[in-house]
């Protein structure tokens, strides 16, 4: 468990930036910084307006893609029609 003292205000942005995504799961950010879903919603109750975080618990409250055991499949990833042209961190260039 990580103390909102012992983390950089770019980790606190970053936090509370992931835990706004709609995609991004609680077990994702515990992955990445140590928090439990708990530890978050406090953390993000701290950061943002009262009226901000009443919209966000109504809307992420037993919503399947914010719990990596809910989801039915695993998460899309979604990627550009470019992106197969990307290959060894380079765009191949058409002749």
């Amino acid at each position: 468990m990580k103390k909102k003292e012992s983390l950089s205000s770019r980790d606190i942005d970053r936090i509370v930036e992931m835990a706004w995504e709609d995609r991004t799961s609680f077990d994702a950010i515990e992955r990445q910084f140590g928090m439990k879903e708990k530890e978050v919603i406090r953390l993000v109750r701290a950061e943002i307006k009262p009226s901000s975080f009443r919209r966000w618990r109504k809307r992420v409250q037993q919503r399947s893609t914010k719990h990596d055991v809910l989801r039915k499949t695993e998460a899309q990833r979604f990627k550009c029609s470019r992106q197969r042209s990307i290959s060894g961190n380079g765009i191949s260039k058409k002749n």
